[in-house]
């Protein structure tokens, strides 16, 4: 997956259309240092970990303190933090965690292949060596995992749905006016993911620590 990112990256850089409007970059030795330029610089975080599979992280609640709008999955902290700024304020995509359970009894990848044909276009592209001309047949794990294997975490059944929450991701960033108010409602209701917050209920719920008064 790593390798297929970089070779799309190149490919974007060889196209002279695309090349200046949007770009694959990697960030090596990520640190805190590098979070505190990238996160407030950021304005859209993608959370897109498959319903049901993801821990209830703290990345996604640092770039929403930050401003930044999210495009996600309904899982993990997104779900706390959609709950507090409202899910008009987000752009939630996929199925729920309860849907991604109870489909995995008939869930057919190739379905989505055959059916979906912006989805289809897309993998065509992978599988037939767009992304790789001089290393044919690099992405057949890839293919593999997709088809073959049964697509494990649902991919597929995800892949229209983010597309259109992209969609809309795009027609709001050109409306500044209210981009900037979801991003400021985003703000406001991030209060309770506060440091302070966290580790006090972590103390009383999970440890079942007690203050400790310093004379």
């Amino acid at each position: 997956i790593i390798k297929l990112i970089n070779n799309i990256s190149k490919v974007i850089e060889g196209d002279p259309k695309v090349r200046n409007r949007i770009k694959v970059v990697f960030l090596p030795n990520y640190s805190v240092s590098l979070a505190e330029m990238l996160i407030p610089a950021s304005d859209l975080s993608e959370q897109i970990s498959t319903a049901g599979y993801e821990a209830s992280g703290t990345g996604n609640m640092k770039f929403m303190i930050n401003g930044a709008l999210t495009i996600g999955t309904r899982d993990g902290a997104t779900i706390e933090m959609a709950e507090e700024a409202g899910e008009d304020n987000f752009f939630l995509f996929g199925l729920s965690a309860s849907e991604v359970a109870e489909g995995r009894n008939w869930y057919s990848p190739y379905w989505h292949y055959e059916h979906d044909s912006e989805t289809r276009q897309a993998l065509d592209l992978i599988f037939n060596d767009h992304f790789s001309r001089s290393e044919p047949g690099i992405f057949v794990p890839i293919r593999q995992a997709l088809l073959d294997h049964g697509d494990n975490f649902m991919h597929l059944a995800d892949l229209n749905s983010y597309a259109v929450a992209q969609e809309k991701a795009g027609k709001l960033y050109s409306d500044p006016h209210q981009w900037a108010r979801k991003a400021i409602i985003n703000i406001a209701c991030s209060g309770k993911f506060s440091s302070d917050r966290t580790i006090a209920e972590y103390s009383r719920e999970i440890w079942g620590a007690v203050p400790c008064p310093v004379r």
